[in-house]
């Protein structure tokens, strides 16, 4: 090697070194942090629901800091829906869905994260945020990690499809919908999420107008509802479906429309 090759290597070495130490505060650290997103009275929310929209800010400033997707499993059904577990139970193993980044962080900050999902099911999305502080250097992936909960369920209707044109003589028109949590969890009689602590029920307007209130039962396949709605006379249907648990106020739901002319 001549000299004026060593040279050229070692003045592009020493300008990597300085940009590689510009791109980094002065005195930052690493900071490891986990996010996980645990459905309401269920399990973490992962890649068979899209995943979840999770963002890193700044909590005083508004500085964006990171941004990505909940990827993995819906967790361990054992450690998540046990009746005695104690303040100190842990909730995650490896099959829990986790969102995870690295901060260089040079100082103390208030952090704010916020989570939007389910983006498999956009319909049912619902968006939560919380903020907590993190020290340079003091790691937030240990145990759970850092879990927000995200209420609601998944209501989709498969029957009648928005914005059909209903032809013939038209009495009644059969109305189904699948339900399941946040985390696609399943939803049958006497089942871990029992089909029988939920009301499934239709709202209906025509032209405008409320009419009855309209209950959806079990139709006999896990987390699918049915009924099926009269018809009186003509106009636009608007149905809204929506699904809640008493014991804890969790709620979702989904709309179509079918006109009868």
């Amino acid at each position: 090697m001549n000299i004026d090759t060593h040279r050229t290597r070692t003045c592009a070495l020493a300008c990597l070194v300085v940009a590689l130490s510009m791109s980094l505060p002065v005195g930052a650290e690493p900071t490891r942090i986990a996010v996980r997103v645990l459905s309401r009275d269920a399990k973490f929310v992962g890649s068979s629901m899209g995943g979840v929209q999770v963002t890193l800010r700044d909590a005083l400033s508004g500085e964006f800091l990171a941004s990505g997707v909940t990827a993995g499993g819906t967790g361990n059904t054992t450690l998540l829906m046990h009746e005695h577990g104690g303040r100190r139970a842990r909730l995650v193993d490896d099959s829990a869905a986790a969102w995870r980044t690295t901060l260089d962080l040079a100082r103390p900050r208030l952090l704010e994260v916020t989570a939007t999902g389910p983006l498999g099911q956009l319909q049912g999305a619902q968006r939560v945020s919380a903020s907590q502080w993190v020290v340079p250097g003091r790691h937030l992936d240990g145990g759970n990690g850092w879990v927000l909960e995200l209420p609601g369920f998944i209501v989709d209707i498969l029957d009648p499809p928005a914005h059909i044109k209903l032809t013939g003589a038209v009495s009644e028109v059969p109305l189904s919908v699948n339900v399941t949590l946040m985390c696609g969890c399943p939803i049958e009689p006497g089942g871990l999420w029992d089909a029988n602590a939920y009301q499934v029920r239709a709202l209906v307007t025509r032209d405008g107008e409320a009419l009855a209130e309209q209950p959806l039962t079990y139709a006999g396949q896990t987390s699918r509802f049915a009924t099926t709605l009269p018809v009186e006379r003509a106009g636009l249907y608007v149905v809204t479906v929506y699904a809640h648990d008493p014991a804890n106020g969790n709620t979702g739901l989904d709309t179509t429309t079918f006109f009868v002319p």
